[in-house]
């Protein structure tokens, strides 16, 4: 990719029909994404996921992270592997989750096959 941005966003919602479980489901999920590239494989990035469930009352409905960190791109030996730390604020949620969230991810990035 040319320069240090990357922007872009996840959207998806599920909806059941047809007499699923024993409940209703209608939720959605909203993750926009955005990466400012530091060279030497460092990184700063916000991942927050912003979910909606409209079966919930009106103040139990939204759960809205603010929130970023950092991650390192490296190899070992040929496998490249990709970790990050992200933290976040529950600005909006529902009354009994949680007020923040803490995130550690590893990812092993596997080459794709030709």
């Amino acid at each position: 990719m040319q320069g240090p941005w990357v922007l872009g966003a996840l959207v998806s919602h599920q909806e059941s029909f047809a007499g699923w479980g024993p409940q209703h489901v209608s939720q959605t999920l909203i993750q926009p994404f955005v990466n400012y590239n530091l060279g030497q494989g460092w990184y700063l990035t916000s991942v927050p996921v912003i979910t909606a469930n409209w079966e919930a009352g009106d103040d139990d409905k939204w759960t809205v992270p603010v929130g970023g960190g950092f991650g390192k791109l490296f190899k070992l030996g040929k496998l490249p592997i990709n970790t990050q730390v992200q933290a976040f604020d529950n600005v909006e949620h529902p009354r009994r989750a949680a007020d923040w969230q803490l995130r550690f991810q590893v990812q092993f990035l596997l080459p794709g096959f030709k």
